[in-house]
């Protein structure tokens, strides 16, 4: 990504990028790193390096299986699976770390179980619907935006705040939740930041740098302007802190004038209007999984 030009222009951007800025879309894209800064006193950790999750309906260790079909915790299912009450294919399976297959017929003391469906659902949220439970209950909440997507019970990965528009992603795979807010590693998070006043271009720089931000270090992993006039930018971080977009820019003396999060990981805005949902393709579930 380009550095902002400490001149008046804007590194010499075409006429349709001033376009695109008028009806209020930016062109900024991510670059392929994305880490972050964790808190105070570690600001230059570098993201912790794990195992992708792996392609959805892939082997699943057999305590996991029982845990997410409900029966119990994974420390309760391993128990069961010493006790000897576990079968899978008609044989019993005694053995710790054992993998099934979301095709395998597992039974616990004679029953059959199996997982609840993930589901994975993208939101293109519209302004004026919260996303907190307590705010929810007062005024319109996302919740009723994706009541009607399935029958599973789902929640947001994170959150929005009212105000603000853009992605959001519901599902009931708490690890992935886990993974994709992960402070260092998780998925970045890309915004179009519409502004009062024009941005300085050594605020661009300190946004990358990182600063405090109520007692929390956060920085962004990329900042430069998306229009010609300066007023507006692209702003990607890692942070799934509540209104942190916001508050960073509030933070340098900026009025905000428009939040909207266009892209979520590898998720964009492609195919979901300003207020529609859609289930994500199976391709998109195994990309989401394989980065975080």
């Amino acid at each position: 990504m380009k550095k902002p030009s400490s001149s008046g222009r804007s590194g010499g951007r075409s006429n349709g990028r001033s376009k695109a800025s008028r009806k209020g879309q930016s062109d900024f894209r991510p670059g392929a790193n994305s880490g972050s800064g964790g808190r105070p006193g570690n600001r230059n950790a570098k993201p912790r390096s794990r195992k992708p999750l792996g392609p959805s309906g892939g082997p699943m260790r057999l305590n996991r299986y029982i845990a997410n079909a409900g029966v119990c915790s994974r420390r309760e299912a391993d128990a069961l699976i010493e006790s000897g009450v576990v079968a899978v294919n008609g044989e019993i399976v005694i053995q710790m770390g054992y993998k099934v297959l979301a095709g395998d017929n597992v039974k616990v003391g004679g029953t059959s179980i199996r997982p609840e469906p993930k589901r994975y659902v993208l939101l293109n949220k519209p302004k004026g619907f919260g996303t907190s439970p307590g705010d929810a209950r007062a005024r319109r909440g996302v919740a009723e935006l994706v009541q009607k997507a399935c029958k599973e019970v789902i929640r947001s990965i994170d959150k929005l705040d009212r105000e603000s528009t853009g992605l959001m992603l519901f599902t009931n795979d708490e690890e992935l939740m886990v993974r994709m807010n992960h402070p260092q590693s998780g998925a970045p998070r890309l915004y179009h930041v519409v502004l009062g006043e024009r941005v300085q271009s050594g605020h661009l720089e300190e946004l990358k740098k990182g600063f405090i931000v109520d007692k929390g270090f956060v920085r962004a992993e990329e900042a430069e302007f998306a229009n010609e006039e300066r007023n507006q930018i692209g702003l990607k971080l890692v942070s799934s802190r509540s209104r942190i977009a916001r508050r960073m820019l509030e933070q340098l003396g900026y009025h905000v004038i428009k939040v909207d999060r266009v892209t979520l990981g590898p998720l964009t805005k492609k195919d979901v209007p300003r207020g529609s949902f859609r289930h994500l393709s199976d391709a998109e579930i195994n990309l989401l999984r394989m980065s975080c």
